[in-house]
């Protein structure tokens, strides 16, 4: 059976400072699910846990619980889940910006290894290079892996984004092309055996337009991934309404691209 469409873990409210947009709330993202007969949502605003340490950095210095709470109580709808997660970080030091104890505020943690446009924060200026990112990427993977959380609703966020080599698709490409198979594939039977969700939200259509090579690349990861038992949630990333109208054409392409099927789906 074809990968159902039925869900989106991963959305932006205003409160998340890269989106700052009003019309982007509670009520708007309800009404998004509604509109798409989506029956789990979650919202995933920006978050670093006030009780971990970490170095001063002033978007994670705002996006506190503070920040984030009043988006609670979330609306509801019936036949829909609408659930409080957040979106963290790992610093470059490797700590994950939710403590242990703290997991069981969210419903849903979504971490990303790709956050490398944050200059200090997640990446040394000596690391600022193609082959540094792409050996990032492995060991970023690797230090999530290890961690002490609870995978069951923990996702893996946007793998292959662009921020991990911000400057042009064509760096971006180059650093996936430096990571071998046998070294994402270790990385993918580790995450199945863990239970960790694989996001997929990544435009398809726009590395189409690039060609080949760059949708080829692109795929590679989740291909291998799916070939090692990984599950996979759909993610939007949407900061404003812009984001969420183009969602469902980009998920359903991205389902064909990579034949998902239903047994393929992560579910918390």
């Amino acid at each position: 059976m074809r990968f159902v469409i039925d869900h989106d873990m991963h959305i932006h409210s205003g409160l998340s400072l890269c989106s700052g947009d009003p019309t982007q709330n509670p009520a708007s993202i309800l009404a998004y699910g509604k509109r798409n007969g989506l029956k789990t949502l979650v919202l995933t605003d920006h978050y670093w846990d006030e009780d971990v340490k970490k170095e001063p950095f002033e978007f994670y210095d705002i996006q506190n619980t503070a920040h984030i709470a009043p988006a609670l109580p979330l609306p509801q709808e019936e036949g829909m889940r609408f659930l409080f997660g957040v979106e963290t970080d790992m610093d470059k030091y490797g700590t994950i910006g939710v403590a242990k104890e703290h997991f069981d505020r969210f419903a849903f943690v979504i971490v990303p290894h790709t956050h490398l446009h944050m200059d200090g924060f997640t990446i040394d200026p000596c690391d600022d290079n193609i082959p540094a990112r792409a050996r990032l990427w492995v060991s970023r993977f690797e230090t999530i892996l290890k961690a002490d959380i609870p995978f069951h609703k923990v996702g893996l966020a946007h793998m292959t984004c662009s921020l991990m080599a911000p400057r042009n698709i064509r760096d971006h490409i180059d650093a996936l092309n430096m990571i071998s198979d046998a070294a994402m594939t270790d990385l993918f039977k580790e995450a199945a055996r863990v239970g960790m969700g694989i996001e997929l939200n990544f435009p398809h259509q726009a590395y189409v337009n690039q060609g080949d090579f760059a949708v080829e690349s692109n795929l590679r990861p989740y291909r291998l991934a799916k070939d090692a038992g990984c599950k996979f949630y759909f993610g939007s990333d949407a900061h404003h309404e812009a984001g969420l109208q183009e969602a469902p054409a980009n998920f359903n392409a991205i389902v064909d691209a990579l034949d998902l099927k239903e047994e393929d789906k992560f579910v918390i």
